[in-house]
């Protein structure tokens, strides 16, 4: 059976975050849209993807909306990190048998969903493709009544797509 895909109800999920804070993807869609990033520290992929995310965060800012990056990994690594490519959005912890990642089944790391404050998937992409970074983009502005940013230039030095 695949994972969540669009039009899919966004399975529940409350995890912590890695300074020990628990989140409920509920209470956060009541405020907006959420971003869900599932990663990993080992994927390379990963570590392409998390700046253009982060101009997610620079480009609309904290409210309205949220970044949720689902580490695999335990608290320490994904803290660690989190410090050392800057991440802007909120790292949560996947935990011990990894629930969220069993209930979304990503395909791959990073496996982005954007869930709509109703509850469903409004956009998936796989691994690292600035199209679907740049549709993110121009979805979130939307719903915050902003002018879309392009936040994955073509010509930047970075490849459109890697798999991940």
């Amino acid at each position: 059976m695949p994972g969540v895909t669009v039009g899919d109800r966004a399975p529940p999920m409350e995890l912590l975050t890695v300074d020990g804070r628990r989140r409920s993807l509920a209470a956060d869609l009541a405020a907006g849209p959420v971003l869900v990033v599932f990663w990993k520290t080992t994927c390379r992929t990963c570590d392409l993807a998390f700046p253009y995310l982060n101009k997610l965060v620079l480009a609309y800012g904290k409210g309205g909306w949220r970044l949720w990056a689902v580490s695999q990994d335990p608290p320490k690594q994904s803290a660690e990190y989190g410090r050392r490519f800057h991440l802007l959005g909120d790292i949560l912890v996947d935990g011990e048998g990894w629930p969220a990642s069993c209930l979304y089944d990503p395909p791959a790391t990073p496996s982005l969903y954007l869930v709509e404050p109703g509850g469903r998937v409004e956009a998936t992409s796989v691994a690292f493709n600035k199209e679907d970074l740049n549709d993110i983009s121009r979805r979130l502005a939307v719903y915050l009544g902003r002018e879309p940013v392009v936040v994955a230039e073509p010509g930047d030095g970075n490849p459109d797509f890697r798999p991940g």
